[in-house]
């Protein structure tokens, strides 16, 4: 059975797919990709969300999710084991 979608997920805004975008395209992770600086991966997800809100994609993402964190300090819920 396939449903629409299920209630904890929401259309995500244009800049939420834009920084994930961007994120994905400087890191592997939380490690620093250095084959794309910052002002292109910037550029390049705003020019590929740019194209799919023209193709009419709709993206969802769950209710509640973090956003991507470039920051190189541990989560403070993280087991500092």
């Amino acid at each position: 059975m396939v449903q629409d979608s299920p209630p904890d997920l929401r259309p995500a805004s244009l800049e939420e797919i834009e920084a994930s975008l961007s994120h994905g395209l400087r890191y592997d992770g939380r490690r620093k990709v250095h084959t794309a600086d910052e002002m292109m991966a910037r550029i390049t997800a705003e020019r590929l969300v740019a194209y799919l809100q023209s193709c009419g994609y709709v993206i969802l993402r769950r209710a509640g999710s973090p956003a991507p964190s470039t920051s190189t300090h541990r989560h403070p819920h993280t087991d500092a084991g």
